[in-house]
């Protein structure tokens, strides 16, 4: 039994998580994936890592500089570049911007934060119930082939720091939630991204050596397709050769979402890629593709956290709360533990970071 149980590692739930677990609760985070950050992901691929989510931190609001200013005096971050590039009408414009990453990979973010909390790892919430001693009872998934069958948790208050849709799945139940409470869940939408990660021949530092800098990051404001391009690579510290992330449209993920062909639709979007940069970049000797199906937010509600009122401790938290992705995460993780608390305890509370 716990006191509190945060649903998802992302950086809302760990954020969350952290600051009551300093104050002195008992806390336990349910996380289905195999490690911490959420969309602040890394995937390692073909002896290298690629940031596959987060593309970087840069400084939104009090919360991510805060965040940025920790990491990099431990140094975990550094700055990667101070100008990110812009294409439109067949040029590309230098925007000041101030962009921090992690050379091990964006997800030593999440592990930052999720040091010293108790995660469980590979476990996915299917349903959510009442004790008879007026408890919060979480029904778990194993997701997992390593671990032990399904298991159950047992808890004081909730935290849900997932997506909407993710927890409407058991949320939307008979467990004493208020219509206005669910229609607020509902309304959130999200768009998809698809990201391609691609690695290319060695030989082609040298095509690299002579870029602008701005080319380590790319947008593309006024395509249909493609969202951004980056030199992933240029965040490592001693990179073997080229690595390119890719970031499709809301428009394109929507089209191919559903294919169960990925690696054409990954071509696709380095063909259009080489048309506005280099030719190569549609010869990758390796690339991999992951689909985000809430990568962004829509429509956040404008509250700091989703509080479920008249019933046991429970509430929802980031980034459909808010806005600023990140910053809105880290606020709305923050204010969960603050509303938490005050339903519990009242202990003096701190981010420790």
């Amino acid at each position: 039994m716990f006191d509190v149980v945060a649903i998802g590692a992302g950086m809302a739930g760990l954020i969350c998580a952290r600051q009551l677990r300093l104050a002195g609760y008992s806390v336990a985070v349910v996380e289905k994936s195999r490690g911490p950050g959420g969309r602040v992901a890394t995937r390692r691929v073909h002896g290298t890592r690629a940031d596959h989510g987060a593309r970087y931190l840069e400084p939104q609001g009090d919360a991510v500089q805060a965040l940025i200013d920790v990491l990099v005096d431990r140094q975990i971050l550094k700055l990667w570049t101070d100008s990110v590039g812009e294409f439109r009408q067949g040029e590309i414009s230098s925007i000041p911007s101030s962009c921090y990453v992690a050379p091990a990979g964006m997800n030593a973010v999440g592990k930052y934060i999720a040091e010293g909390l108790d995660i469980w790892y590979g476990r996915r919430v299917t349903a959510i119930s009442r004790t008879d001693s007026q408890m919060w009872r979480l029904s778990l998934e194993v997701t997992d082939d390593n671990l032990e069958l399904p298991q159950e948790l047992i808890a004081r208050a909730v935290v849900v720091a997932i997506p909407a849709p993710q927890a409407l799945i058991f949320l939307d139940s008979e467990i004493g939630l208020s219509p206005d409470f669910i229609d607020k869940l509902r309304s959130v939408e999200y768009d998809p991204c698809i990201t391609v990660m691609a690695g290319y021949s060695a030989a082609r530092n040298s095509d690299l050596s002579n870029l602008n800098p701005q080319w380590k990051s790319v947008s593309f404001p006024d395509d249909s397709d493609l969202a951004w391009i980056g030199l992933d690579s240029s965040k490592r510290l001693d990179p073997q050769q080229p690595v390119f992330v890719v970031h499709s449209s809301a428009n394109f993920a929507d089209r191919y979402l559903e294919s169960t062909d990925l690696d054409t639709v990954g071509r696709e979007l380095l063909d259009r890629a080489s048309e506005y940069l280099m030719p190569w970049l549609n010869q990758p000797e390796w690339l991999q593709v992951h689909r985000w199906r809430y990568a962004f937010c829509r429509n956040p509600l404008p509250v700091s956290c989703l509080p479920a009122e008249g019933t046991l401790p429970l509430v929802c938290a980031g980034d459909l709360c808010g806005d600023g992705q990140i910053e809105a995460a880290l606020r709305s993780g923050v204010a969960a533990g603050v509303w938490v608390n005050s339903q519990l305890q009242d202990l003096p509370l701190s981010l420790g970071l």
